[in-house]
């Protein structure tokens, strides 16, 4: 090693480093170490349909049965009108599935039903919004699409 290159390591272990992490102050205000990250605009939180789908007008869409915060958005997977796409909601060791329970000439009924394991285990702490699909027996034409979840332990 170069007599200069040891020159910087000692100088720059004799420098106070910024305490982060858990339990650090953050950085002082004004601080050129402070980043500030841009709130994501409307537009790239909005869902959207997959490439090639379509989205189906909102309001055909009844989404009442959804708590707060859930996707509403429901789209044409194909050209026929029989597969229908919408986001579920999932988090932590749970998994979310979609099926049809109901398809009357005035509407298509969608449950969506998160499973989590019972008993004590170790999970993430995040949400997920996995697209899921359902094929209706017949096109979806004009009906309109409820949308309800519930949860569930397995």
């Amino acid at each position: 090693m170069s007599v200069g290159a040891a020159l910087v390591l000692v100088g720059a272990c004799g420098q106070e480093q910024p305490k982060i992490g858990f339990g650090g102050a953050p950085p002082a205000v004004g601080s050129s170490s402070a980043s500030v990250t841009p709130a994501p605009t409307e537009d790239e939180t909005t869902p959207k349909p997959p490439n090639g789908a379509r989205a189906l007008p909102p309001d055909r869409v009844d989404a009442s049965g959804l708590p707060e915060g859930y996707p509403r958005l429901v789209w044409f997977q194909d050209a026929d009108g029989r597969t229908l796409g919408a986001y579920g909601q999932e988090g932590g060791c749970g998994r979310v599935e979609a099926k049809v329970t109901e398809q009357t000439a005035q509407r298509v009924r969608i449950l969506f039903t998160e499973t989590t394991p019972t008993g004590a285990q170790q999970c993430t702490m995040d949400l997920r919004y996995p697209p899921k699909t359902v094929t209706l027996d017949a096109p979806l034409g004009d009906r309109a699409v409820v949308l309800q979840e519930q949860r569930t332990e397995k």
